[in-house]
C-alpha cells in the first residue's frame, strides 16, 4: 500500500480488511501518521511472513528541520529549544550526514514503541516520566544529500530494520550543535519492494493482491517436486544439497509458495509453512 499522510498504519490495515472482506491482515513496519509511503499489508496465512519482510533494509526520503528540537524528534512534538542555523557550513552539513554511514548505535526516540522496564516508552513519556531508551545497533547502508534549503535538509537514506529516521534527524542536529527534528518522511522501499508498485487507498481491489512470494524476492527460490512439496507442507525437511548452512529460501511448487525454510545439514527445514495438503 501507499500510505497517505494523516492516518495510522493500523487505519490502512482496517481499510484493506473492509475492502477485501478479510479478517486476518497485518502490516510489516509502522509508519507514523505524518509519514507516507510503502506499507506492506499481509493477508491471511501470509501474515506469518511478517518477520521476513520486517528484517529487510528500508529506504526513506526525509526532510530534517535544523535549529529546532522537539520532544518527539518530529514536527508533531512540543518545541524544546530553538537555535539559529545561519552559520551552518554546507561542508560541515555534508560531513555530518555522511557520518551516519556504516554501523553505529542509536538511541530510539522517547516517543517510540521500544520497551523500557517492561512498558512501551511512549506510554511512560505521556505520563511525564523520565525515559531513557537503551541504545540499539543500526546500520546505514547509504545516505544521499538531496537539497539544503535553510533551515531544512532533504536527504535519502537506506538503513537496517529498527532504525528511527526521527532519531537520525535529531542526532544530525546534535552533531551540528543546533538541534533538529524530522518534518517529512516517505518510505520508498523495503528490500526490493518499491513504492512505484504500491496501491493507493482508493484502489484496494482483489486484483491488486499479490501472491505471498512477491514479498520474499530477496530470498533464493528452491523448486520442489511433488515429493518435496509433500515433505514441506507437513513441516518435514526437504533433502537437498544446494544452499549454505543457515541460509533462508523460498520453497516453491511452480508459482505456489509452499514454505520458507532454513538450510540445515539434512536439507531445507521449513520455518514457516503456507502450503496446504
Amino acid at each position: 500500500m501507499d500510505k497517505p499522510e494523516g492516518i495510522t498504519s493500523h487505519d490502512v490495515v482496517q481499510r484493506v480488511r473492509r475492502a477485501l472482506g478479510i479478517g486476518s491482515a497485518g502490516h510489516t513496519g509502522t509508519l507514523d501518521p505524518f509519514a507516507t509511503g510503502l506499507l506492506v499489508v499481509l493477508l491471511g496465512r501470509a501474515t506469518r511472513l511478517a518477520r521476513f519482510v520486517e528484517a529487510q533494509a528500508k529506504t526513506y526520503h526525509a526532510v530534517a528541520r535544523l535549529g529546532v528540537r522537539t520532544d518527539t524528534d518530529d514536527r508533531t512534538g512540543a518545541v524544546l529549544e530553538e537555535r539559529s542555523v545561519e552559520r551552518l557550513d554546507v561542508g560541515d552539513l555534508r560531513r555530518a550526514l555522511e557520518g551516519f554511514l556504516g554501523p553505529g548505535r542509536q538511541r530510539p526516540p522517547v516517543y517510540s514503541a521500544k520497551h523500557v522496564d517492561g512498558e512501551r516508552s511512549y506510554r511512560l513519556a505521556r505520563r511525564g516520566e523520565t525515559v531513557v531508551p537503551a541504545e540499539v545497533e543500526v546500520m546505514v547502508h547509504a545516505v544521499e544529500w538531496l537539497r539544503w534549503t535553510p533551515p531544512e535538509l532533504e536527504f535519502r537514506i537506506t538503513a537496517s530494520a529498527g532504525t528511527y529516521i526521527r532519531a537520525v534527524a535529531r542526532d544530525l542536529g546534535a552533531a551540528l550543535g543546533v538541534g533538529g527534528h524530522l518534518t517529512a518522511l516517505r518510505r520508498e522501499a523495503i528490500g526490493d519492494l518499491r513504492i512505484e508498485d504500491a496501491v493507493p487507498l482508493d484502489a484496494i481491489v482483489p486484483e491488486a493482491v499479490r501472491g505471498p512470494a512477491s514479498v520474499l524476492g530477496h530470498l533464493p527460490a528452491v523448486a520442489l517436486d511433488p515429493t518435496g512439496r509433500g515433505h514441506a507442507i507437513h513441516g518435514r525437511t526437504v533433502p537437498e544439497s544446494a544452499g549454505e548452512p543457515g541460509e533462508l529460501a523460498r520453497l516453491m511448487a511452480g508459482e505456489e509458495l509452499v514454505a520458507v525454510a532454513r538450510r540445515e545439514s539434512a536439507g531445507w527445514a521449513p520455518v514457516v509453512v503456507l502450503g496446504t495438503p
